[in-house]
């Protein structure tokens, strides 16, 4: 809705030189992309920390000046708390248009949709932008640069919808290969792979692959992405964006004042430890009972937010396994 050190590093290393997908957009030089940061909110700690370990050396002030810098936002929030006490309180959630139905429903009838959505009372609606309550801490900003190109200047509602909740669930670029023994790497530009857990296949479950043997069971150890479905907590009068951050602020950036979202409708703290995840899940009380958390709109407040330019980073995802056969007694 718009409003007007051993084998599997080196091999992880030569995954990444063979990598055509992470060239940068300046050329031969670094790859380097910006990450906009919320000031005053997360720790001074956590701020130093972020520019030390991944800003571009040379780029970000000296310590002192970044010190200065969070103090003044700090400052400002302390003031807002008082003047904008409630303005995370009692989002409103509005309905799907109706020509959006057919997408609802195909989203509803998605397999990972059903899986995942199942704890706690769930709704597909729009939700206000600016009023969602965040903790993740940066954007990058390259990341939501690619969701505006493929979008246009003047998305389709379907298209935003699609965007928002992708039930064909398109995957990002993925490397992997075996580095020794039982060991394999996992390279991604997306920082969302991830290992999704291990499973039993039988024998006729395998295709196009020799079994050496009469197989009796296969172990699956499964690497991939979440949903990456636009969703949000509703719980004790707020809504906490819970995942699809860089969607979100996407759709800020092209003027749309709300999105399409997965709502889940959590009614105790029990259920909260459920569905949340991250410092939702951690420190509950700072964002369903502080005043004034922040929100997505500080992410475009220049007196709560600055921009880094970081270097680019890979997500890798190792997976080992070993084996062990021996002779027991019967019994």
């Amino acid at each position: 809705m718009k409003n007007g050190h051993d084998g599997a590093a080196n091999g992880a290393a030569s995954i990444a030189l063979d990598m055509e997908w992470v060239e940068a957009r300046n050329g031969r030089g670094p790859l380097v992309d910006e990450h906009v940061f919320l000031l005053g909110r997360p720790s001074l700690r956590q701020y130093l920390s972020f520019v030390n370990d991944i800003a571009v050396e040379g780029a970000a002030a000296p310590e002192p000046e970044l010190v200065s810098q969070w103090r003044a936002a700090h400052a400002r929030i302390a003031r807002r708390q008082a003047t904008e006490a409630d303005l995370a309180d009692a989002p409103v959630i509005v309905p799907l248009p109706e020509p959006l139905t057919p997408l609802r429903e195909a989203l509803e009838r998605d397999p990972v949709f059903r899986h995942g959505f199942s704890s706690v009372p769930t709704e597909i609606a729009l939700v206000e932008l600016d009023r969602l309550v965040v903790y993740q801490k940066h954007i990058n900003l390259e990341f939501t640069r690619q969701l505006r190109t493929r979008l246009g200047p003047e998305p389709a509602a379907e298209d935003v919808f699609r965007t928002c909740l992708p039930f064909d669930h398109p995957q990002p670029p993925v490397k992997f290969m075996r580095t020794g023994g039982g060991t394999f790497v996992f390279l991604s530009p997306s920082n969302d792979i991830r290992y999704l857990g291990s499973m039993t296949l039988k024998p006729e479950n395998i295709v196009g692959h020799p079994l050496h043997g009469a197989v009796t069971a296969v172990i699956g150890l499964a690497v991939g992405f979440g949903s990456n479905f636009l969703n949000a907590i509703h719980c004790e009068n707020r809504l906490v964006l819970n995942n699809g951050s860089h969607r979100a602020f996407a759709m800020r950036e092209l003027g749309h004042t709300h999105a399409p979202c997965i709502v889940q409708h959590v009614g105790t703290r029990e259920e909260l430890k459920a569905v949340a995840s991250g410092d939702l899940r951690r420190n509950p009380d700072h964002y369903l009972r502080g005043p004034r958390p922040s929100l997505l709109r500080d992410y475009f407040d220049p007196e709560l937010r600055t921009v880094i330019p970081c270097t680019r980073r890979l997500r890798q995802v190792r997976l080992r396994y070993s084996t062990d056969e021996s002779d027991l007694p019967a019994v």
